[in-house]
């Protein structure tokens, strides 16, 4: 598996960008982006999103090396690609039912203060 931090620095590299104008396309120091880029850092789940946002690829291409062309390593990526996704689906789902359970909360308590 291919280290985050090289993915990440591959895909700033195809856009041409420097990592001053992706830490500024991101919010963060230049810092704080090069210790990305060399995996001295774990990136959250939300930075990951907002990365693979900016570079236009599907979150689940941040975790794959896509430079083996073998048809085990393409099957391999495939398997690894459709379980990230169904993993991000059930996140998605979680993150609609908090939402729900926080607006019903409130609902509540505006009428139990009322």
């Amino acid at each position: 598996m291919l280290e985050i931090g090289k993915k990440i620095k591959a895909l700033r590299q195809k856009k041409g960008w420097s990592q001053l104008e992706t830490a500024e396309k991101l919010g963060i120091s230049v810092p704080a982006f090069s210790k990305i880029e060399t995996d001295v850092t774990d990136v959250n789940v939300s930075r990951l999103a907002q990365i693979s946002d900016l570079f236009e690829v599907h979150i689940s291409e941040m975790f794959l090396d896509d430079t083996d062309e073998s048809p085990e390593a393409q099957d391999e990526m495939k398997k690894a690609k459709e379980t990230i996704e169904a993993q991000a689906a059930k996140i998605s789902h979680l993150q609609e039912y908090i939402i729900t359970l926080y607006e019903e909360l409130h609902k509540t308590k505006i009428v139990v203060n009322n």
